[in-house]
């Protein structure tokens, strides 16, 4: 290859310069109060995406069709491509999920990688688009089809039978959602601002997760809950996982109207873990009721001897403590003083909690301890046995011999 194209073997090393890749340190010198150093690094890497898509456009023949192989979570590396294809004249056409890594891998579980690689076809159109001269169309139009094409493409690959993750799922419905942004733009809100692709992820996230809570939970009142209950039990339903990619809790907490940087401290329902997300168990958030009350944490924000809670998660973990530490007697008093044969938002969470928690962690453990027996009955539930079985695992690779 060298006697072919001797200039690019020249150098030792690779032209890290030119490489098309947003690294914030590259940036410390010239960053300031106008841009930040991710600012900068995200501009310039979609600059150069732009280049290499506008070089591919501009062999391609009128019709022409590329595919680029995609495995990034995060909305921002969806949003530079997007905005990277618009520029270069490319029509998005779809996206087609292939379930091609281990989803248990080691290492990879909280990585920014998708479980699947995504394909997103571009298509050079027969007669070329003018972005700039194009009349804008407003996002309030613009948005109902946003969602309508990402609840649509959720449920024809739920209904494919493919094996794929709730994110993988989620992310494979960003391609039909960036399609009909595409052809919308350039896309402005009331106030005539442009609108970026992100927000169009930003509702396709919030549809596909709907569909999922539509799809995997068996139960009502769901969408009653307080919205900080709602995140945790959503973060288990998508990542099936307590560890996960902060910028996937941070979309799924903006989609629900969730601070999740505000809620960190108050509530702790979860901590940074190496830049990732960790939620917390039972054990990390309720005070132990068997100290003195002048001898507990004030850090820990759940304490099991009030009356009331003003989050249905924090009666639920409460009631968890309680049922670990003093037992079953004691927890039935505990509920009976709390009147939570009546309270909806603590059984739906409950029921919840039951359908999303892994198995082997403990705090299942004890959600199905107080979902049978006395507890139960003080709570007047009425669980179907599916609600807890334990042979609901969730999606598996495939091998061949699968097919």
């Amino acid at each position: 290859m060298q006697d072919v194209f001797p200039d690019i073997f020249q150098p030792e090393l690779t032209d890290k310069d030119n490489e098309a890749v947003a690294n914030p340190d590259r940036f410390d010198s010239v960053a300031g109060d106008n841009s930040s150093k991710r600012e900068l690094a995200n501009r310039s890497y979609e600059q150069k995406m732009s280049d290499i898509f506008s070089e591919l456009y501009r062999v391609l023949e009128p019709g022409g069709v590329m595919t680029v192989m995609f495995t990034h979570k995060e909305t921002d590396a969806w949003d530079t491509l997007t905005m990277s294809l618009i520029n270069s004249g490319f029509v998005i056409t779809s996206t087609h999920p292939i379930t091609s890594e281990m989803p248990q891998r080691a290492g990879m579980r909280s990585s920014a990688s998708a479980d699947s690689t995504l394909l997103l076809t571009g298509r050079k159109p027969h007669e070329e688009r003018d972005p700039e001269n194009a009349t804008p169309s407003l996002w309030s139009d613009v948005k109902a089809d946003t969602r309508a094409a990402a609840t649509e493409a959720a449920r024809d690959l739920l209904d494919s039978g493919i094996s794929l993750t709730k994110t993988d799922v989620i992310i494979s419905a960003f391609g039909p959602t960036l399609r009909v942004f595409a052809d919308a733009y350039p896309v402005v809100d009331d106030e005539d601002e442009e609108v970026a692709p992100r927000k169009a992820l930003e509702e396709a996230r919030e549809a596909v997760t709907q569909v999922l809570v539509e799809e995997f939970l068996d139960g009502e009142g769901i969408d009653d809950l307080d919205d900080i209950t709602k995140w945790y039990v959503l973060c288990w339903l998508v990542h099936e996982s307590q560890t996960f990619s902060y910028d996937e809790g941070n979309q799924l907490g903006h989609g629900i109207g969730v601070d999740i940087d505000a809620i960190k401290r108050e509530t702790k329902v979860w901590r940074k873990n190496r830049g990732d997300i960790k939620l917390r168990s039972h054990d990390g958030r309720v005070q132990n009721v068997n100290e003195k009350p002048e001898d507990r944490s004030s850090r820990i924000p759940v304490n099991p001897d009030d009356l009331s809670f003003g989050r249905a998660l924090d009666g639920v973990h409460a009631a968890m403590h309680v049922y670990d530490v003093k037992g079953e007697s004691a927890c039935c008093d505990w509920l009976r003083e709390r009147n939570f044969d009546t309270d909806s938002d603590f059984k739906a969470t409950l029921k919840a909690l039951l359908q999303v928690l892994p198995h082997d962690h403990d705090d299942w453990e004890l959600a199905r301890d107080l979902a049978v027996g006395r507890t139960r009955d003080v709570l007047d539930l009425d669980f179907s046995p599916n609600v807890f079985a334990e042979d609901s695992e969730g999606p598996t690779q495939q091998g061949l011999d699968d097919y």
